[in-house]
Order: C-alpha cells, then structure tokens, then sequence
C-alpha cells in the first residue's frame, strides 16, 4: 500500500514519517492502472514451476549449442539462469514486487525544484535480453506531497527489472511518480548504455542513449525547463558502463 500521511521533515530529502497519521491510501494496483503496461501476461505458473521449466529450456540451449551439461562449470548453470530471471532481474514483471512507498504532506512548504541525479540501474534489452546499464535523473515540484529520496531508486529499480526499451522505461517511471505525487509537474531522464549495442552488431562502445519525459511546469515553463536540462551531468561523462 502507499500511505498518504501526515508528517513533518528538517528537509526535502529527509522525511520522518513516524508520526504520520494516514489520510489516503493507494494500493498498488491504482498507481499500475496509469502507467504504460510492459508487454506481458501474468503466468499462472507458481515462481518454482518458473524456475523449474526456464531451467530445462535454458539447458536445451546449452545442448543445441553443443555445450557439456556433465562437466563441473556448467552442470549448474541452468538453474542459475533460471534463479536469475524469476528473482532479479525480471523480478519488476510482477506487481507484488512493486515497493512500499510512504509520502508525507507538504507541510513545510517547499515549493522549489527537487532533483536526484545519477540513480544507477541496470536492466535488460528486450530485443537481445542483453544488459541497459543506466542511470535516471528525476526532479518534481512538490503540492501537497513529499517523498523520501531513497523510494526514487525504488520506482527506478522496479520498472528496470523487466525486459525493457528505454523509452517505455522512462515513459512507465514517470507516470508512476505523477500518480504516486499527485502532481503532472515531474521530469525523468534516462542516460543509458546499451550492450547489445557495444558487444554485438556494430560493437559502439561509446554510444550513450538520452530519453526524457517532461511533465507539467516542466513542459510548459520554458525557464523549470532549462533549470532542470542544465543541472544534468553531460553523457559524455557518465560512466554507466
């Protein structure tokens, strides 16, 4: 659940919400129904029978390519593999794993630009399921509701481990945040290295990709707009891979 409480906080960043009294309540299904759905149908398979049948089909690739399941190094491998997909890395595909988040009124005021750089993630090319290593930079202007900086990393990481394109990605963090705020006035944007593009194809190991998702002042107001694009590290020095 995402508990609409109460709370008072020293600064942005850093919210005491232990006091807070709940005032609203959104349930996770809520804040999902706004953002923009991954392709995907929920299995009915239970999380053991997942990791059972990837375990097989995963070992008859290794077969087909002529791999040797009896020797020491790989004889294990398909259940790793199998681990990896249901409980890391595609772990964002199900709802439950979306995180606790608690946001706190407003009460004391601040009405000024908030903006978190570099959060690191790493998720997964839908195309060739190769590794996006990546890092988001978000920012909001806050109404009546203020959220802890940690639960930024949070929505993040959900929305990454899944098979993912950036651009859906950004799309699905920002809807999540207007909704969870309650305010249209968030910016997302995503710097992002692709490895199906520097190991494989036309091997770019210096490509950085940049989307971005403006909403509200930062759509509307041309001076939020260039506040916000000017404080973002240049791509060219982020080191996301």
């Amino acid at each position: 659940m995402l508990n609409l409480g109460n709370g008072t906080a020293g600064s942005p960043g850093n919210r005491d919400a232990s006091e807070a009294s709940s005032s609203q309540e959104l349930t996770v299904g809520e804040i999902l129904a706004s953002v923009l759905p991954t392709p995907h149908r929920r299995p009915s398979l239970s999380r053991e029978e997942m990791r059972r049948q990837i375990a097989v089909k995963h070992g008859e690739i290794m077969q087909i390519l002529g791999l040797d399941l009896s020797d020491d190094s790989l004889a294990d491998t398909p259940q790793r593999v199998a681990k990896m997909y249901v409980d890391e890395i595609f772990s964002g595909l199900w709802d439950e794993s979306f995180p606790k988040i608690t946001v706190v009124k407003n009460s004391m005021g601040y009405d000024e630009m908030l903006l978190e750089t570099g959060i690191t993630f790493n998720s997964t090319c839908e195309h060739h399921f190769l590794p996006i290593l990546g890092r988001a930079h978000i920012a909001y202007y806050a109404r009546e509701r203020v959220l802890g900086l940690s639960k930024f990393n949070r929505v993040v990481e959900h929305f990454a481990k899944r098979p993912q394109v950036q651009e859906r990605a950004n799309v699905q963090i920002h809807q999540a945040l207007c909704r969870i705020l309650g305010t249209p006035d968030v910016a997302v944007v995503i710097d992002a290295v692709h490895t199906c593009v520097k190991t494989r194809g036309v091997n770019d190991h210096g490509t950085v990709t940049r989307t971005q998702r403006l909403g509200g002042r930062f759509k509307s107001d041309a001076q939020a707009r260039q506040e916000f694009l000017a404080a973002l590290p240049a791509t060219a020095h982020i080191a996301v891979g």
